[in-house]
């Protein structure tokens, strides 16, 4: 296990869910049919919920973009049943867990409350916040969902590491004050030419962060 640094550069490590610490692309990609299948219907979800501003049901948006990209409206229900085999990524535990023993560590999810809370039990914890789009009433990039977050635990934004997974996270981190570690892990291109504070394929950096 890496030291944490002599002096503490941040007071808290929030995350982003369902890319950063989770590999939802594998189940995704399994229920679509195929990897192709399962990057248009990730894409096209992605793009409806950033579109969404306020939040509307989870389910209803990831159902459209099945249709919308030629999949079934069912896959959504598919997807949801088989929510609970959702992966971590291999070093997720581990890296989780030691950055826990030095600060408070918080996620922002854009997805229902139910099925946000079972993707951070698959991460590992503690966390002592878990965000959730419909708990806010706001899908992220707004602004609302990442303050949620840091009132949450109390803590400056400045004082703040965010770990993106997607790449609208990184300038809706950095807007709302944020430093911004993009786990970047599948190699997504920015957006709007956005760039973070770190960029790393694996979280295992943030043990010399933190």
């Amino acid at each position: 296990m890496t030291d944490p640094p002599a002096s503490p550069r941040y007071d808290a490590v929030l995350f982003d869910l369902l890319t950063a610490l989770i590999d939802s692309w594998t189940l995704w990609n399994e229920v679509a049919g195929s990897a192709e299948a399962g990057l248009r219907w990730r894409r096209r979800y992605l793009a409806l919920t950033y579109q969404a501003g306020a939040y509307r049901p989870y389910q209803d948006l990831v159902a459209r973009a099945a249709v919308e990209t030629g999949l079934a409206a069912g896959a959504a229900a598919t997807l949801a049943r088989r929510w609970d085999e959702l992966p971590p990524w291999e070093e997720t535990h581990d890296v989780v867990a030691a950055l826990a023993q030095r600060v408070p560590l918080g996620i922002v999810t854009n997805c229902s409350q139910r099925l946000g809370l079972i993707a951070a039990d698959r991460a590992g914890g503690p966390f002592a916040a878990i965000v959730t789009a419909e708990s806010v009433g706001y899908y992220k990039p707004r602004p609302e969902t990442y303050r949620a977050a840091l009132a949450a635990l109390k803590v400056d934004p400045g004082r703040t590491l965010f770990v993106a997974g997607s790449a609208a996270d990184v300038p809706g981190a950095r807007n709302a004050g944020m430093t911004v570690y993009w786990h970047n892990r599948i190699g997504l291109k920015p957006l709007d030419d956005a760039v973070p504070d770190f960029a790393e394929p694996t979280l295992h950096r943030l043990l010399d962060l933190v």
